[in-house]
């Protein structure tokens, strides 16, 4: 497609989506209310592949149970078989070509009309999906589905317009230089994670804003919306074939994906073991490359709150209870590891935690009085329970929670363990529960508790600091330099905002590649220089060779 480029666009003001209340008898808590009552009503909703625009159904079903109430599912949803994958990133490349060389306004369009169909028509719908499928609650749905979605978009947008601008310094006399930034060469793959929707739209999201054609598979447990998320894409005006959508058995569509000569990055989310052996395969596969693959992922945490015995009491505990059991503990932000002063534990710390967390309710996110939900399926709920089962038999003392109940919902209670081992299973391994332990130091052992933060555990995502001393702030930061990529001043471990808060970790947590910024979007450009001379040579010799 050719087109003339008549002015030089400049995009819309961004910023932050507003959050919405959902206070009792609101606009926004009735429309909510009235989109659940539907998908109740609708359920459960069949869900195709989306190849090249186009609706496949292979006939291979599987099921995406609603974590509340297990007996039903929100959606079955046809699984992509090999010939279906081999169709999306044959359709993708085809695709490509014309979609890199969309002009950079039109590409930014359609991606701001997505955020705004996110954030207006498609709002209580996705929200919706979410609450239901993920277990989330209203406010979690919120910041999540609605929010944080629509501000990838946006901010996107604004970093690919930033990123293009960025030009030599330099010009010679008679010279004019340039960068430009392809798209990769080859397709995406996107593997999305169950635990935030946002996610799911922008794993793909961000390789295509930039040019790149995307295989999207998305998570079993969080597929229908997903789904929604694809048709606000295609509603949007994303051409057909450039985000495929291929839900399915995720050994087998990953490795088809990866074994294809024109594999160019992997963009994922998930488990620090499954991104390790995706690595692996990459490497191996590196003969049959057309170039070195990009590989960007986001995997676990074992984030940890630090309380200096000048913290004030009453902020660091509310922080700590957020932080630990927003969305169950189901964030890889989330925090796990709680290390406090004895002085500050035994005047009052303590009392107030177990206080405010015996005030938490349990249970379906349709009720909006509970704060906490459902974990997300079967294999979670064993694994949690297990961990906190491993905590008791290692001498750990469960001081609250240390129960579920499976026979309605995957429900399991806020849990507190104080473990006088700092090397204990559950101040090392990732949970991605509601579960936290607490670690008690005594106040002069602050910098060797530092040490222990540093040294315990293979993460390194987030962590939190409280603190009214500003030198206890430094020496936690400067001691924990490497211990988190994204580090809180008397503010929990979770809750980074795109634009705001660049995220990511490094160590086992990922490549840190700061998802909500401009950096990311480095990682699925390739740039290429441009020299242009306006004066020719008159001789090919040099002055020195003049004798």
């Amino acid at each position: 497609m050719s087109t003339p480029q008549l002015a030089t666009f400049k995009i819309p003001a961004i910023d932050n989506e507003p959050m919405r209340a959902y206070a009792p008898g609101s606009a926004d808590r009735k429309g909510l209310e009235a989109a659940l009552r539907q998908m109740e009503q609708e359920l459960p909703f069949e869900v195709p592949c989306i190849v090249n625009g186009k609706e496949v159904k292979t006939g291979k079903i599987a099921k995406q149970p609603i974590p509340h109430d297990h007996a039903r599912h929100l959606c079955s949803y046809h699984e992509a078989d090999e010939a279906v994958v081999a169709s999306a990133i044959e359709g993708a490349l085809a695709a490509k070509a014309e979609w890199e060389s969309l002009p950079w306004n039109d590409r930014a369009a359609i991606f701001l009309k997505a955020a705004d169909l996110a954030s207006g028509k498609y709002r209580f719908r996705l929200m919706a999906a979410t609450i239901l499928g993920q277990g989330k609650n209203a406010w979690q749905a919120e910041i999540d589905a609605a929010a944080e979605f629509a501000d990838f978009l946006r901010f996107g947008v604004k970093f690919v317009e930033e990123l293009y601008s960025q030009q030599p310094a330099k010009n010679s006399p008679g010279v004019w230089n340039r960068v430009e930034y392809r798209a990769l060469e080859g397709f995406v793959l996107a593997v999305s994670p169950f635990n935030f929707t946002a996610i799911g739209g922008n794993l793909p999201g961000t390789p295509a804003l930039v040019g790149n054609v995307v295989v999207w598979k998305p998570s079993p447990a969080a597929t229908y919306s997903n789904y929604i998320i694809h048709q606000i894409f295609t509603e949007a005006g994303v051409p057909p074939g450039v985000i495929q959508f291929t839900p399915g058995p995720p050994a087998e569509v990953v490795a088809q994906a990866i074994n294809n000569p024109n594999f160019a990055a992997l963009h994922f989310t998930g488990s620090t073991f499954v991104f390790k052996k995706l690595w692996k395969d990459i490497a191996a596969n590196l003969d049959i490359y057309k170039g070195y693959p990009r590989i960007v992922g986001e995997t676990g945490g074992k984030n940890f709150h630090v309380v200096h015995k000048s913290a004030e009491i009453r902020n660091a505990v509310l922080q700590s209870v957020r932080g630990a059991f927003e969305y169950q503990g189901q964030k890889c932000s989330a925090l796990s590891r709680l290390y406090v002063s004895s002085s500050v534990w035994n005047n009052g710390f303590k009392d107030q935690l177990l206080s405010e967390i015996a005030k938490i309710k349990v249970g379906s996110p349709l009720d909006f009085s509970n704060f906490m939900g459902p974990v997300i399926g079967r294999p979670a709920y064993d694994k949690i329970m297990g961990y906190i089962q491993k905590a008791k038999e290692a001498g750990g003392e469960v001081l609250i929670g240390g129960t579920g109940d499976d026979s309605k919902g995957y429900f399991i209670q806020p849990t507190v363990i104080l473990s006088k081992d700092p090397k204990s299973i559950t101040l090392r391994e990732e949970i991605f529960g509601p579960v936290i332990t607490v670690y008690l130091y005594e106040d002069e052992d602050y910098e060797k508790t530092l040490d222990i933060i540093d040294s315990t555990t293979d993460y390194a995502l987030t962590g939190a600091i409280f603190a009214s001393e500003r030198k206890a702030l430094l020496t936690a930061t400067n001691r924990l330099r490497n211990a988190a990529g994204n580090v809180y001043y008397n503010e929990k471990c979770t809750g980074a905002v795109v634009g705001q808060q660049p995220f990511g970790g490094g160590r086992a947590s990922g490549t840190n590649d700061k998802a909500g910024s401009i950096s990311i979007f480095y990682r699925f450009v390739s740039a290429r220089s441009i020299k242009e001379n306006f004066v020719g040579l008159e001789d090919f010799a040099y002055p020195s060779n003049l004798v």
